[in-house]
């Protein structure tokens, strides 16, 4: 069997020596030392100011809106995770949705503008895939309306702009460490900012609002365990070869596919990429549905990741995307991981090809007995 994605899990003894530490410190929880190891050396790695580790990147996502002060309206993307969306709704915020850029994925930031009001606080987009909004404008947009600018960056671990970590732009990003990500500490994520005053307010805000063992803020349990950042810090010195991993299986799928008119999220010259999804677009819904259908009768699941375009869903408010609803029909996820081979990739992709090659025989019939 093949999924779509499956954790890296390091060699037990390195775990071992971090549990021992565990057992020594008699310490398993509260932020303890593992923990602010951890956060330590993820800010030297990702060279942002601070890093502070908590339980999930949807719990993230809900302190930093709280921290910053956000509320009433939020421009966002139809096109991401539900958590995006429902960490909106859990704070009682009202998602105002945009269109996405056909290329890039990310949010179209020439539609920006015009779904502001004067109930606009907040912009919160995703880095699609890993692949980096267009931060430069966003940020223009909300020095214009003065708006609060929240990233979710939870499959954007290790991406950089201009040699400029991705998390290092706008006021704070939450970012996922949850077990199918490149990156992982089995469930997790952090909160990443450059600004004292609200890295101090989401780290108040993770902790129920305790300061010294007083209530100051309105909070949560958003806290993560010593296990957790054990397996954090076995994962992060391998970063770098899950990325060059990725990559090479990525550029292996495109090799094998190049010939059949499949469409990819187009990355920018300036990115460093980190491979983490391997996204295709088919030219339709059907011929999607048909070759996820033979894959998992060869026991290989891709995943229709994102679908539906949340727009659509009769619970959120509604607004017109028709890119965001188009390619949520008709992008795929395939699968890619670290120890995916590429004999396993030549295998998935000739499934794909087998596949397109008898839908396209199938049509070429069909047209000429008319």
């Amino acid at each position: 069997m093949i999924n779509v994605s499956k954790p890296y899990l390091p060699p037990i003894d390195e775990y071992n020596k971090y549990l021992q530490r565990i057992w020594e410190n008699n310490w398993i929880t509260n932020h303890g030392p593992l923990v602010t190891e951890l956060e330590r050396k993820l800010e030297d790695y990702l060279e942002v100011k601070h890093v502070h580790f908590i339980s999930n990147c949807t719990t993230g996502l809900q302190i930093a809106i709280n921290a910053a002060e956000v509320s009433d309206e939020v421009i966002t993307s139809a096109f991401s995770h539900v958590a995006t969306i429902n960490a909106l709704l859990w704070t009682n915020c009202t998602p105002v949705f945009v269109d996405i850029d056909p290329k890039s994925l990310c949010i179209d930031t020439s539609a920006i503008e015009a779904a502001i009001t004067d109930k606009t606080t907040a912009i919160l987009v995703t880095h699609v895939y890993g692949n980096p909004c267009d931060v430069k404008r966003i940020e223009e947009i909300a020095g214009t309306y003065n708006l609060k600018v929240i990233y979710d960056g939870a499959h954007a671990f290790g991406v950089k702009i201009d040699g400029r970590s991705v998390f290092n732009y706008g006021d704070v990003t939450a970012v996922s460490f949850h077990a199918t990500k490149l990156y992982h500490s089995v469930e997790g994520g952090a909160i990443i900012t450059n600004d004292d005053h609200l890295a101090q307010k989401c780290r108040l805000m993770s902790n129920f609002g305790i300061s010294q063992n007083t209530p100051e803020m309105l909070g949560i349990n958003g806290k993560n365990t010593e296990f957790h950042a054990a397996m954090g810090l076995c994962n992060l010195p391998k970063v770098p070869d899950f990325i060059a991993k990725q990559r090479l299986l990525s550029e292996a799928y495109k090799k094998q596919l190049s010939r059949f008119g499949l469409r990819y999220q187009e990355i920018a010259a300036n990115i460093d990429y980190n491979y983490s999804y391997f996204p295709v677009i088919f030219p339709s819904e059907a011929a999607l549905l048909s070759v996820k259908e033979v894959l998992e009768e060869n026991a290989i699941y891709p995943r229709r990741y994102f679908y539906p375009s949340y727009n659509d869903l009769p619970y959120y408010k509604s607004a017109y995307c028709p890119v965001s609803e188009d390619i949520s029909k008709r992008v795929l996820c395939l699968p890619l991981y670290y120890e995916l081979s590429v004999d396993e990739v030549k295998l998935i992709a000739g499934i794909i090809v087998s596949k397109t090659n008898a839908l396209k025989r199938v049509r070429s019939y069909s047209i000429s007995s008319i």
